[in-house]
């Protein structure tokens, strides 16, 4: 990949033309077909790391309407429209970049499930709103701070006794990562290994963790 593909600055609203095309993927065993466009992340396939953690993470046992969802990061979308399909909760699926914004919510209206996901930009999102889960395959190439900043802020909301699953590239820092969030506060384990990627589990923040009280 060229340093100057705009692909590379997928957590910006690209400036390139959005033409639209389709790309097969499947999601927890269900073959779809979604709506891409140039200059949101892996826009060409189901990224190999998001792959990994639908293959090591089920959907979530015993959800119903009320259970409330989140997709960080979402891209086109694969994460938040696997949960839609695979289960009857409300999602979430928040993104910096409007474009992927607005094929997130193209591609739930195409698979059916637009009434119960809602794509929206981080600002859009009720601040007093809590997920019983968050689901994300998280930008790290936004920098350590800025990554830092992003999950601190969200997994604040997840609503004991959620979980949080993170996939993250071995060789991209999952291990300080994971150590970071130990460190913070976030109850934090190694679910799973595979193809050069991590799967962590996150708990919610532990009530005697140093923010805690902030």
């Amino acid at each position: 990949m060229r340093h100057n593909d705009p692909v590379t600055h997928y957590f910006e609203t690209p400036t390139t033309p959005a033409e639209e095309f389709t790309i097969p993927v499947t999601l927890w065993g269900k073959a779809v077909e979604l709506t891409s466009s140039p200059g949101v992340f892996s826009g060409h396939r189901l990224d190999p790391g998001t792959a990994v953690l639908l293959r090591t993470v089920a959907p979530p046992d015993g959800a119903t309407p009320d259970t409330t969802l989140l997709d960080l990061g979402c891209g086109l979308g694969p994460i938040a429209l696997a949960l839609a399909l695979h289960t009857p909760a409300t999602i979430y699926a928040v993104d910096v970049n409007a474009r992927a914004v607005a094929l997130t919510a193209k591609n739930a209206q195409r698979l059916g499930v637009a009434d119960r996901v809602h794509a929206l930009a981080p600002d859009q999102v009720d601040p007093a709103l809590c997920f019983d889960e968050i689901w994300s395959n998280p930008p790290i190439r936004i920098g350590k701070p800025a990554l830092h900043s992003l999950l601190a802020t969200w997994l604040t909301r997840l609503s004991p006794p959620g979980r949080a699953y993170l996939v993250t590239a071995k060789n991209l820092g999952a291990d300080s990562l994971a150590a970071w969030l130990n460190t913070e506060g976030f109850p934090t384990e190694k679910l799973a290994s595979a193809k050069g990627y991590r799967v962590l589990r996150v708990g919610p923040l532990s009530a005697t963790a140093p923010h805690a009280a902030d």
